[in-house]
């Protein structure tokens, strides 16, 4: 099963490379922002399945990357677990995000830092798992239609 395609946005070295790893062992697709600049050129040229996003970026925040992309109409809220449309980005942080916020935007997690990597790979899986659906619908449960000569 193909991974998912990943956008990492995170401006901590150690932690993005920690991710990254963890990500492309298990064969996803990552690229990685640093900034909103960079995130932002990604979301233009690239479609993503995923963006783990670290909410506070030495040049603007997270939201702000959520606020233009949606703006843009390069990041879409689609229906993604059952619960109304949210946006395919779980949000990172390492400090208290405002309910008022999460609302605002509907991302389709929170994962407040420090978090379990499991956490994070479970959330990449799903997201590869939705895109292979997608991409190679399931036919085994097609009905079987056998012709019998008359």
């Amino acid at each position: 099963m193909p991974g998912a395609r990943i956008l990492l946005v995170e401006d901590d070295d150690v932690l993005r490379d920690l991710i990254e790893q963890n990500l492309r062992i298990r064969g996803h697709d990552v690229r990685i922002a640093g900034d909103v600049q960079e995130a932002l050129n990604q979301l233009r040229v690239s479609s993503f399945d995923l963006t783990f996003l670290d909410i506070n970026l030495p040049d603007k925040t997270g939201w702000d990357i959520l606020r233009i992309a949606q703006e843009e109409g390069i990041l879409h809220a689609q229906e993604l677990d059952g619960d109304g449309q949210k946006l395919p980005v779980v949000v990172l942080s390492a400090v208290r995000v405002s309910s008022r916020r999460l609302a605002e935007f509907r991302p389709l997690a929170y994962l407040p830092k420090p978090f379990p990597m499991d956490a994070l790979l479970r959330l990449a899986a799903e997201a590869a798992q939705r895109r292979n659906e997608k991409e190679f619908p399931d036919t085994s449960n097609a009905a079987i239609v056998q012709h019998y000569p008359s």
